[in-house]
């Protein structure tokens, strides 16, 4: 094709170029960045992969023999000593245990939970309670122990006694906090209405603050596993945690490696009911 004249005639124009179109393919968002969202599969890849190394790791340090196998035993023989205390009374110490820390834990949230609503809502109930509970909840669980004996007798009352001192105090300022979260727009809102201070607290303050309220339920019921042991301190013959002190007497440390994996185990399905639950109730908090 012959080179197009210019407009003047001096020189020929150069030809038209045309554009060319790239069609990129979009990038892959990157599961790096942050708050970044993970798939299903690689969810649960990275999930094993949390498990699996560790378990590896136990294993690779008991084979080499660098510690005693009676101080560290393997992954193999905890499990040998879980099935054989399985077949004795794993299922009655777990389930005595199970009962003492949900008792301690549901009458920490009986009694915490209508504190706390007060404590976030009204200045003077906070300037009464929580320097008080800001006081006791420093103070060790286990230093109640001769108290709780003396006043409330070595009966299962006294590990329950433990669970609740453990867990309640800490319920409370969390529980306060989640209720002083509440926006004051809303509560503004419903004044302008012509809302009573009951309605605040039960059509407004209590059912905004619902899903951070069970949230703290799910944190504190860990909270009172971790106290199990202590609990079981007091007169008792039976237990997970029993069972790991009377196993550390006899340094049968297998027994006391299965017995912290089953409350790890017990709590795992506890945490997971919990965050079951919190997406049913509050579904819209997990829209993307």
């Amino acid at each position: 094709m012959p080179p197009l004249a210019s407009t003047d005639g001096s020189r020929p124009a150069p030809p038209p170029i045309k554009a060319a179109v790239v069609a990129r393919k979009p990038a892959a968002p990157s599961i790096w960045i942050i708050r970044g969202a993970l798939t299903r599969r690689q969810f649960w890849i990275f999930a094993t992969l949390g498990l699996v190394v560790p378990l590896f790791g136990w294993w690779l340090l008991a084979a080499s023999e660098i510690m005693d196998p009676h101080f560290m035993p393997g992954p193999f023989s905890v499990v040998e000593r879980g099935w054989e205390w399985l077949n004795d009374d794993l299922a009655a110490d777990a389930w005595i245990s199970i009962y003492r820390v949900t008792g301690g834990w549901l009458a920490s949230a009986v009694i915490a939970m209508p504190l706390a609503v007060f404590i976030g809502s009204y200045r003077p109930v906070q300037a009464m309670f929580e320097p008080l509970t800001d006081f006791i909840r420093y103070m060790p669980a286990a230093a109640f122990i001769p108290l709780v004996m003396i006043w409330v007798g070595i009966d299962e009352g006294s590990k329950i006694a433990i669970i609740f001192i453990g867990t309640f105090f800490q319920m409370v300022l969390m529980m306060a906090e989640d209720v002083r979260r509440v926006p004051m727009q809303q509560i503004e809102a419903a004044q302008t209405m012509g809302a009573t201070r009951l309605e605040l607290l039960t059509e407004v303050i209590i059912p905004s603050a619902k899903p951070a309220l069970l949230d703290t339920l799910r944190v504190t019921m860990g909270w009172a596993w971790t106290y199990l042991v202590v609990a079981e301190l007091v007169a008792a013959n039976s237990g997970l945690g029993y069972s790991i002190m009377k196993a550390q007497r006899y340094l049968q440390t297998d027994k006391i490696f299965a017995g912290i994996i089953v409350i790890g185990l017990i709590g795992l399905a506890m945490d997971q009911t919990f965050r079951a639950l919190h997406r049913r109730a509050f579904p819209w908090l997990y829209l993307r």
